[in-house]
């Protein structure tokens, strides 16, 4: 079973930097072989995208609202994508997941596996 594991979530101050990480497993599995994404979701609203990178790595793609304080990466040989957060806001505060599709988009619905999230809470 293919297997999408979310960490590095937590507290931290408006203004700090946060590092998630997204661990891919599964006896056949590889992200080499998927564009990866990151989404987040806030209570009451509406899961929405935040960054997406090509398979190769060649090719990113932000949210306007996290462009120039968000960084995505993969390390393909240790199976995992990241992504760096820096100069936090509030607004950023929700539960973070990572998903994998075959293609570079932005919609969720074109990913074919998601892990269960990580919390990231951005206080005032």
């Amino acid at each position: 079973q293919v297997q999408l594991v979310e960490s590095g979530g937590g507290l931290v101050q408006a203004g700090g930097s946060l590092r998630l990480s997204c661990a891919a497993s599964g006896r056949t599995f590889s992200i080499s072989s998927y564009a990866m994404g990151w989404f987040r979701q806030a209570p009451g609203k509406e899961r929405e995208f935040v960054a997406a990178i090509s398979w190769s790595g060649g090719t990113t793609y932000y949210a306007d609202s996290v462009k120039g304080r968000f960084t995505i990466s993969r390390d393909n040989a240790k199976n995992t994508v990241y992504l760096q957060m820096n100069s936090l806001k509030p607004e950023d505060t929700a539960v973070y997941y990572c998903a994998a599709g075959g293609v570079l988009t932005g919609t969720a619905q074109m990913y074919n596996y998601w892990g269960q999230g990580t919390q990231v809470t951005v206080s005032s």
